[in-house]
């Protein structure tokens, strides 16, 4: 029940009292409407559908680019490569597709407020699906930098250990890896919790932070951090090793052979330099989020926890660049540019011969003519 307080109008400290309150009053209201427009301008669904529209015509005309080009290689070393690119943006699709669906789910079910009391199956999976299509596009590109590393350092061990059938077992491996770092929350190392503001659903990171969450989200974050910084050593290795190469210059057909190898570390560097700037910011925003996690202010997971939206956001348009890595940075593509910044069209005789002139079939139909 509500007491019923007299106060005494002619005493100054009480006038001064109420003064206060009323003041107090009038703060928080203007604080709670600030939130409110804050909550209104920071979660326009049609923000979220155009990505999710743009994310999926990208990985759409890119896998259909990689699928038309690993039929007409299947028998070349450049076929492990394309392999690994399908499976890339097959999976970047998926992952924009599956976790847009549950987001805008929650957009059209209205923003709340207020955080969730519980996590509920929504939330589950819309987090497990976070950390798996966050993990999977990470450890992939890792895996195409070191396979072309070997291919371009150790030509003749690369042919006696790659194989299709190797390339698919190890692309179910990486696959089920991180989708066993996405489970863990299943054995109670770690919990998915909605997040600010609240239609997403991540790693526990503020707000009552377990041991199992830090070390969650460390686990998320070292396996991530490690795959890129593998992938830049790799390509770097690869890079310096063509540049070598061309510098020595080699006879016109081992030339050739190597267009092929150049092609396909460009668009790695590609892959390398768009995860990069997608995903070390979260990835750096969740390490910092779990530092002295349990003596932070409020101020302080306000902070944290707009950088960590920050991040997400980030995050996810690594899913709409990737696709535009392959669909730009091919020969044919690179082939026009030349052409017209330069004017020429006798490619025959330009600095271009090295990248293998023609489409990726070019090299049988010249054969045949030559016959």
């Amino acid at each position: 029940m509500l007491s019923i307080h007299h106060c005494n109008f002619s005493d100054p400290d009480a006038v001064s009292a109420l003064s206060n309150q009323t003041q107090a009053v009038v703060e928080v209201a203007a604080v709670g409407r600030k939130e409110n427009r804050s909550i209104t301008t920071r979660t326009n669904p049609a923000a979220a559908g155009l990505s999710l529209t743009l994310g999926v015509l990208s990985n759409i005309v890119a896998l259909f680019i990689l699928a038309k080009a690993y039929n007409r290689l299947r028998r070349r070393s450049k076929a492990t490569f394309l392999l690994f690119a399908s499976s890339l943006v097959a999976t970047d699709l998926a992952g924009h597709i599956i976790p847009g669906a549950v987001v805008l789910r929650l957009y059209s079910n209205g923003v709340s407020q207020n955080q969730p009391s519980h996590a509920d199956a929504t939330c589950q999976f819309l987090g497990g699906s976070m950390v798996f299509f966050g993990l999977c596009p990470l450890f992939l590109g890792c895996a195409m930098a070191t396979e072309r590393c070997l291919g371009v350092t150790q030509p003749l061990l690369h042919a006696r250990l790659i194989s299709s059938t190797r390339t698919k077992i190890a692309l179910v491996l990486i696959w089920l890896a991180a989708l066993a770092v996405a489970l863990l929350p299943v054995i109670r190392l770690g919990e998915y919790t909605y997040q600010y503001p609240w239609t997403w659903c991540f790693i526990r990171v503020l707000g009552g932070t377990a041991d199992t969450d830090v070390a969650f989200m460390l686990l998320f974050s070292a396996l991530g951090l490690a795959s890129l910084a593998l992938s830049l050593v790799c390509n770097t290795v690869s890079g310096i090793t063509l540049v070598l190469a061309r510098l020595r210059k080699r006879k016109c057909h081992l030339r050739t052979a190597k267009s092929h190898d150049i092609e396909m570390v460009v668009q790695l560097l590609g892959i390398m330099i768009s995860s990069c700037i997608c995903w070390i910011p979260l990835l750096i925003f969740g390490l910092m989020s779990i530092i002295n996690c349990h003596n932070r202010s409020a101020e302080d997971d306000e902070r944290y926890r707009t950088l960590m939206v920050m991040g997400v956001r980030l995050a996810s348009y690594n899913q709409i660049l990737d696709p535009w890595v392959y669909i730009l940075l091919r020969r044919a593509v690179l082939r026009k540019i030349y052409q017209l910044t330069t004017g020429r069209t006798n490619m025959r005789v330009s600095t271009l011969r090295r990248w293998e002139i023609g489409s990726l079939q070019s090299s049988e139909k010249n054969t045949v003519k030559r016959i």
